[in-house]
């Protein structure tokens, strides 16, 4: 009886004929300002998904709380008032937009020879300016952006989950992802990503999981890893992406994706003479922790592999799960990179490996050059380098202090234009910039393996290339959707073309130059201005394929 008092209720709050968006702005309305509402939607789509999300408040940075029994009866009565909408996505879309995630009445355009400040920052610690960003990074100021960002769990993400929480699938516990078929993981991995890159307000944290994927990369095309990275990206990387670099090494040594990946499973010790896998303990020694240069010998990776023997992946009963099996670990004393692991540790060997590894000033200096050629620039300053790899130092290698040293740091701050795109960046940041509504299905996706950058699809361990050069064989994919986005002719994405025309003021005579200012966050060239000038039509699709864009 109650269940029918409340949702009876909740119909007649809706009202008849009125729509999802008229009754969350009013249920918004209705809420007392100091606390966040939610509005549940759940898609019928082949199958059936449940996503809560906060909508914004007084406090746009509000923590979301678990949904009650009466968010979930609303849950029910919106649903079924959604119907003649069309689809779950179109709801989304129009939900989001009339909570906020559009294209304002009135966006900064940028002028001067040099990169605007924001825009810079923007560019590099974000995945570009949404429309709109400019200005609140200029009013609230860079330093405060950045400790906002550093803070990802203050921030409410409610509208990007409402995009990319629906993919179930990912949010299985470990090994209950080989229930699907490999390219709906494949496919759903990507979109998910792609989103939260593209529509996430946490967009330092996006980045920095973007940094740590690299940097500890799995490759889903090998073995079981399709099914176990979804966990592994959640426990591992997200968990970690902002917090302590030990923690993130440990969480990665014993994950059921890196452990298949790079061999860990088959490292075994059962008797006298058996000689250790080494593939893991190589690349922890020379990609994770001290680098190729960072003055380990092979005998340093032979014991490492001897302190890691002995971690399983069960295949059968909780299969994808990982667990110790002490009769196949090595149990003699180790010595490595000068220190002596006394005999019989077991499990806690590989506690004492990543202590050393993580504690050597190699470390320090290998994630530090990392992070500000990341950041920064490919030729990274030395200057900076080392200040970062004090800070690693002195902190116990916390990542959010190493970020704001590098984000906060002239070089940075000096560093505008300085680097290319990744095919990634370049696809995200078009999105972000154009203010574009998509669901990332797959001819959006297929746009990311024809430039080289799949998701999760690196074959080898390094991950993929923080460099130009690497990426500069697929150009004529990145104009293509730049032509295309300019056009609003990519399947599955559509652009807000006359409102950011309107809001940028890039509809009169100078229209170009003020759409160039907007997308480049500077001043064109002369020959640049003539250019756009004479194939105005073009002219976004110009600018978004031009190097200006794709350099940042």
């Amino acid at each position: 009886m109650e269940t029918h008092k409340n949702s009876g209720a909740v119909g007649r709050a809706l009202g008849a004929g009125e729509s999802i968006e008229d009754s969350a702005l009013a249920a918004k309305a209705a809420t007392p300002r100091r606390f966040p509402e939610t509005i549940a939607i759940t898609c019928q789509s082949g199958m059936s998904s449940g996503v809560a999300a906060s909508a914004a408040t007084a406090n746009p940075h509000t923590v979301l709380q678990p949904p009650t029994r009466r968010h979930l009866l609303t849950t029910a009565a919106v649903a079924g008032s959604l119907a003649a909408l069309g689809g779950c996505e179109k709801i989304i879309s129009r939900v989001t937009e009339k909570l906020g995630e559009s294209v304002p009445d009135s966006v900064a355009v940028p002028t001067g020879v040099e990169i605007d400040p924001a825009h810079h920052l923007l560019s590099r610690a974000a995945y570009g300016p949404w429309p709109g960003d400019v200005e609140h990074v200029r009013s609230v100021g860079e330093s405060a952006w950045i400790e906002q960002q550093l803070d990802p769990k203050s921030i409410d993400d409610s509208l990007c989950t409402l995009r990319a929480r629906r993919f179930e699938e990912l949010e299985q516990a470990a090994g209950e992802c080989y229930e699907y078929t490999k390219p709906v993981l494949r496919e759903e991995m990507a979109r998910a990503t792609l989103l939260r890159a593209v529509y996430s307000k946490r967009q330092l944290f996006e980045v920095m999981v973007s940094f740590w994927t690299d940097h500890l990369n799995v490759n889903i095309e090998k073995g079981d890893c399709i099914y176990l990275k979804p966990y592994d990206d959640r426990t591992v990387i997200r968990e970690h992406a902002l917090g302590n670099f030990r923690d993130l090494i440990r969480a990665s040594a014993t994950s059921a994706a890196m452990l298949v990946y790079l061999d860990g499973k088959e490292n075994t010790f059962a008797k006298m003479g058996d000689i250790p896998n080494e593939n893991y303990g190589r690349e922890l020694l020379e990609l994770h922790t001290l680098g190729v240069h960072g003055g380990y010998t092979q005998k340093d990776v032979y014991e490492a592999a001897r302190c890691l023997t002995g971690w399983r992946v069960r295949a059968k009963f909780r299969r994808g799960t990982v667990f110790f099996e002490p009769t196949l670990h090595d149990p003699g004393e180790k010595f490595v990179l000068g220190q002596t692991i006394p005999a019989g540790g077991n499990e806690q060997d590989v506690e004492r490996l990543l202590d050393i590894v993580c504690r050597h000033p190699s470390t320090a200096r290998h994630i530090a050059t990392k992070l500000v050629r990341r950041f920064v620039s490919e030729d990274e300053p030395a200057s900076l380098v080392d200040r970062v790899a004090e800070v690693f130092k002195t902190s116990n290698g916390d990542i959010k202090s190493l970020v704001r040293t590098v984000l906060s740091s002239d070089e940075f701050k000096q560093s505008k234009g300085a680097k290319f795109k990744t095919p990634f960046r370049f696809v995200a940041s078009a999105l972000r910039a154009v203010g574009a509504d998509t669901h990332a299905h797959q001819p959006l996706i297929a746009y990311l393996a024809r430039m080289g950058q799949g998701v999760f699809q690196y074959p080898t361990p390094d991950g993929y290339p923080d460099k130009t050069s690497p990426w500069l064989g697929t150009l004529m994919w990145r104009w293509n959707l730049a032509f295309s986005l300019g056009a609003n002719k990519v399947p599955s994405v559509t652009v807000p073309w006359d409102k950011l025309l309107k809001a940028t003021g890039a509809q009169g005579s100078d229209g170009a130059d003020k759409l160039f200012r907007y997308f480049a966050g500077h001043d064109p060239r002369p020959m640049q201005s003539l250019a756009m000038a004479s194939v105005s039509a073009d002219a976004p699709g110009i600018i978004l394929a031009s190097p200006s864009f794709q350099r940042y």
